[in-house]
C-alpha cells in the first residue's frame, strides 16, 4: 500500500471511532446525568527519512466531553437532585472518587445517600452524606445544605476538573478526573429534580449521516487503490 492508502487507512480508523462514540451518545438519550462525547481528530506529520517529502496522517485519539446544560425533569422525590448550571457531584468508589451530573440518590442500610450502584454521595469535607433514619423531612438548600426536620446536617459540595480535557468517562455517567478539580463558587442543586442527557437527538443522527457518508467515500476510494494495485502487479507479472 502506498502512502496515500495509509493516510486514508488513518482516517477510516477515526471516522470508524467517531461512528461508535455517535451510536453510544445515540443509545444514551434517556440516561439521567449523561455527558455528550465527541472524539478530536489531530493532524501528525510523519519524517519519511528525508527520502520523501513528509507524510500528514490523521490521528483520532482525544475525547471530549462536552459540559453543556441537561434538560431538568421534576419527579417530586426529595432525594432527587438536578444541578443547574456547571459542577458535578463527588461519589465514592472502590476505585476512588469520581464525578457524576446523575442525582438520584436513596439512603443505604448505613442512612448514607447512594447511587443505584451503591456508590455513597460525598459532602463538601470529602464525608458520606448521612440522612437519620428518624428524620421525617428532608430538605436540601440550593446550595446544596442538607437539613433535617428543619437541623442542617451537611453540605453538598459541587466541583469541576481545572482543565476541561482532563475529565475520562469510565461508565455511562461516572467520570474520573485525571488532574486536579476546584470547588463551584456558587452551586446550584435543585431537590426534587433530575437533568436528563444533553445529547440533542437531531444533532447526532445528522452528525451520523455526516460521519457515515465520509467513510463511505473513503472506502470507495480504498477499493480504488486495491484495484489499481492489482492492475498494476497483473500487468507487470505478464
Amino acid at each position: 500500500m502506498d502512502n496515500a492508502g495509509y493516510t486514508q487507512l488513518a482516517r477510516q480508523s477515526g471516522l470508524l471511532r467517531e461512528i461508535q462514540m455517535i451510536a453510544h451518545n445515540i443509545a444514551n438519550l434517556s440516561t439521567t446525568g449523561f455527558r455528550r462525547e465527541g472524539l478530536l481528530f489531530s493532524e501528525y506529520v510523519a519524517d519519511l527519512d528525508h527520502q520523501e517529502e513528509s507524510l500528514s496522517m490523521a490521528a483520532a485519539r482525544a475525547h471530549q466531553t462536552y459540559l453543556t446544560q441537561g434538560p431538568l425533569t421534576m419527579t417530586g422525590s426529595p432525594l432527587d437532585l438536578g444541578i443547574e448550571g456547571e459542577g458535578f457531584f463527588t461519589i465514592q468508589t472502590p476505585e476512588g472518587e469520581r464525578l457524576t451530573r446523575a442525582g438520584h440518590f436513596t439512603p443505604n442500610q448505613n442512612g448514607e445517600l447512594v447511587t443505584p450502584d451503591g456508590h455513597a454521595l460525598l459532602d463538601i469535607g470529602g464525608a458520606a452524606v448521612f440522612i437519620p433514619p428518624e428524620a421525617a423531612q428532608i430538605s436540601i438548600a440550593r446550595d446544596g445544605t442538607i437539613s433535617a426536620d428543619g437541623q442542617p446536617l451537611a453540605q453538598i459540595g459541587l466541583v469541576l476538573p481545572e482543565d476541561p480535557s482532563e475529565l475520562r468517562r469510565e461508565t455511562g455517567v461516572l467520570h474520573e478526573a485525571t488532574g486536579a478539580t476546584v470547588p463551584v463558587a456558587f452551586p446550584v442543586i435543585l431537590q426534587g429534580f433530575l437533568e436528563d442527557s444533553n445529547v440533542n437527538a437531531i444533532t447526532e443522527m445528522a452528525r451520523m449521516i455526516e460521519v457515515q457518508r465520509a467513510y463511505e467515500i473513503g472506502q470507495k476510494f480504498l477499493d480504488r487503490e486495491d484495484e489499481r494495485i492489482r492492475a498494476v502487479v497483473q500487468t507487470l507479472g505478464k
